[in-house]
């Protein structure tokens, strides 16, 4: 069972725009059926994790819940919920509730969705695994950092998918340690 942080980035390194907007994403060509594409992922996944600004955009921006895995949130703010989504709201730390996360994913992999605050936090608590980054063909200059943290990583694959650089990554640590 694998902690994974799957996400895009641009490529100075900001996942989102100060403002928590992914339209630069978007306004992009990724082949959903390409290497390291959504859909050769998710399959393998048994329950997500994100911070609170990611589930707000998702509430936002999707018309349905497309996740069947129960869904953890990390926040301390009251949010409203799904009906018939398998949403578990959180304020501990990621530590105290990584036990709890596991066995909801019932033997699969979990990923951490967003923020790369949050994926830093797993990473200090010893509970991020591999790092999946595609690297959008665009600069943002400032903006939600990818992973505000010193680690050390190990590459595991790179790919091409149309003007996306793809990293596969394992996590060794923290850098120095």
């Amino acid at each position: 069972m694998t902690t994974h942080f799957y996400t895009a980035s641009s490529l100075d390194g900001f996942i989102a725009t100060p403002q928590d907007s992914l339209e630069w994403l978007f306004a992009q060509h990724f082949d959903q059926e390409g290497p390291m594409s959504y859909e050769s992922f998710i399959p393998g996944i048994g329950a997500l994790v994100m911070g609170r600004s990611t589930y707000q955009w998702l509430l936002k921006h999707q018309d349905t819940w497309e996740y069947s895995q129960p869904t953890w949130v990390f926040t301390h703010r009251q949010l409203p919920g799904i009906e018939r989504a398998d949403i578990r709201f959180i304020s501990d730390d990621v530590g105290s509730s990584f036990a709890d996360i596991h066995a909801s994913a019932q033997g699969k992999d979990i990923w951490v969705m967003g923020g790369g605050d949050l994926a830093g936090q797993f990473a200090d608590a010893g509970h991020l695994d591999e790092l999946w980054i595609q690297l959008a063909p665009v600069t943002l200059g400032s903006g939600k950092a990818l992973l505000p943290r010193n680690l050390q990583l190990e590459l595991l694959d790179t790919s091409r998918n149309d003007d996306f650089v793809c990293a596969h990554y394992r996590v060794l640590g923290k850098l120095g340690a």
